[in-house]
């Protein structure tokens, strides 16, 4: 009821905009409130004509998700209907995926489809109803109820189990994925190897380590890093600290950034998908992200190479975990290092957040990760928070690619999308910047990007929804765009003088594709006094 009412509370939150590793309630939330005159819960009716409406919970797509039944008629010749929210779309299939991010033994950022447990005992519950049809909110009237509910169950489990097999997750929490052992197509988990003696690993930091004592590091999450540098210098473990690379965004990698460049005076090397989060977070809403703010010295592009003392170091986009992710590769003292910071373990793959943008397809997301693995060979891989290395073979790569090229079929049955990263990617369309800051009286400039997982060009009508309060609209804009690539609409409108200061929540309109979506995303605008 809140979630209506006093829907400021979540959007004035803090918990709600920066280190995001929870998904519970989730963004997808009215701009502001809305008076509420009753409430009910599971098993109340209400009389509406010759209808008995009755609720039912069916939690999964969200947590509080309800249904109503609807029964039309007396005896023999009455007819039962059921309206069924999002707990599914149509015959096999739900709207999407990112709503299931649920963590029931670990937070809800390592819970991919966690709620399809959830979800499946309501679809069950669902069944055992005997209605005429199934109406959702998103899709098509289900008219052979039994039969769409079994597909779709059967499904969700398939489409885990392929998660599970080659998931990370398996390295961190062994216990989390119990029932799955012994599962059909799993990656074995590949052995541990030890580091190289130039080498030293703290919190989610590696430290490279020249002949002559220069230091290069690997991220920087914890003021732990800086007391431990600090010590290796007064020791005369190491020299001089010439350099930070920051794998990605993610908090625990880059808060203790500005403690860092206070101690040591180096430049901060970043692939160009990583720089533009870090250097201006307040434009983005990602999980994980922090508010700390960092200046990149130097933006790398795919394959760019240089020299550091005896090591040769070539920088690559690493869209693993998160599409905000760089590689580095250090070769050197008769060795080839690849620091992949948070894409893989000994278990495979790191995606278990949704919200991180984990593309399906070939030569993007996981598949272009694990290509460049295979091409490039490397001794060793080294994760931040995995204190030993590790090494896929040319036949596990194969595996963890044939994985990923199932998923895009298997997960494309799933989801009603003419490809499934629509119903995976989150962010596929988003606001840019996501939250800025304004005055009365100020022009606001605010980017509507899409990013078209189609095969083909697909068009897209949107505009931002000014509250009533502005007495303003802004006219709807048209955006094509080239298929597997990005297009934008760029907005510009005026803060009325009167505005009162605040945090203003401007949902986003779309139609894409012809298909309407209604107020799909948001930005956020916050007014100063003058």
């Amino acid at each position: 009821e809140a979630w209506f009412s006093d829907v400021e509370s979540y959007w004035g939150d803090p918990a709600h905009r920066w280190h995001l590793y929870g998904f519970h309630p989730h963004n997808l939330m009215l701009a502001q409130s809305i008076p509420v005159h009753s409430t009910y819960r599971e098993g109340d009716t209400i009389e509406w004509g010759t209808a008995e409406i009755s609720v039912l919970e069916t939690p999964g797509h969200t947590d509080g998700s309800v249904s109503y039944r609807v029964d039309v008629g007396d005896g023999d010749g009455g007819e039962r209907y059921l309206f069924c929210g999002d707990v599914l779309y149509g015959k096999g299939q739900v709207w999407d995926l990112y709503s299931l991010q649920k963590g029931w033994h670990t937070e809800d950022y390592h819970g991919f489809m966690g709620d399809r447990v959830r979800l499946k005992q309501s679809l069950r519950k669902l069944a055992a109803e005997d209605a005429v049809s199934l109406i959702p909110s998103h899709g098509e009237v289900v008219t052979d109820p039994l039969q769409a509910i079994d597909l779709l169950r059967g499904r969700l489990d398939a489409c885990y189990e392929q998660y599970v097999a080659i998931s990370a997750l398996r390295h961190y929490f062994p216990g989390l994925f119990a029932r799955y052992r012994g599962l059909e197509g799993a990656l074995p988990i590949v052995p541990s190897l030890p580091c190289p003696d130039f080498l030293r690993h703290v919190g989610t930091s590696w430290i490279i380590l020249s002949e002559g004592g220069a230091a290069f590091v690997v991220d920087c999450g914890s003021p732990e890093v800086v007391r431990t540098l600090r010590e290796m210098r007064a020791s005369g473990l190491a020299g001089d600290i010439e350099g930070l690379w920051i794998s990605h965004y993610h908090d625990d990698h880059v808060d203790a950034v500005p403690e860092f460049l206070k101690a040591f005076d180096c430049p901060v090397v970043a692939d160009e998908h990583v720089a533009q989060v870090i250097e201006d977070p307040l434009a983005w809403c990602l999980p994980c992200i922090s508010p700390v703010q960092v200046e990149v010295d130097r933006r790398t592009g795919h394959g760019e190479r240089w020299q550091w003392h005896e090591f040769a170091l070539t920088a690559y986009h690493l869209p693993g975990q998160t599409f905000y992710h760089g590689g580095l590769l250090v070769e050197g003292r008769g060795t080839r290092i690849l620091f992949v910071g948070d894409s893989f373990t000994p278990a495979g793959i790191d995606d278990y957040c949704a919200g991180n943008r984990n593309y399906l397809g070939n030569g993007v997301g996981f598949d272009a990760c694990v290509a460049l693995v295979r091409e490039l060979e490397p001794d060793l891989l080294l994760n931040c928070h995995v204190d030993v290395g590790f090494h896929f073979t040319d036949q596990e790569c194969d595996a963890l690619r044939a994985n990923l090229s199932e998923r895009e079929r298997s997960y494309g049955e799933l989801l009603p999308w003419d490809h499934p990263n629509y119903g995976m990617d989150e962010h596929w369309v988003r606001c840019h910047p996501y939250e800025q800051r304004a005055a009365p009286g100020d022009e606001v400039l605010l980017r509507i990007v899409f990013t078209n997982h189609s095969s083909s060009e697909r068009q897209a009508i949107c505009r931002p929804v000014l509250s009533e309060a502005w007495g303003a609209e802004v006219a709807p804009q048209q955006v094509d765009t080239g298929p597997k690539s990005e297009g934008c609409a760029t907005f510009a409108f005026a803060v009325p003088g009167d505005v009162a200061p605040g945090r203003w929540v401007l949902p986003v309109e779309v139609t894409y594709g012809g298909r309407p979506l209604g107020q799909f995303r948001e930005a956020i605008l916050v007014i100063a006094e003058r």
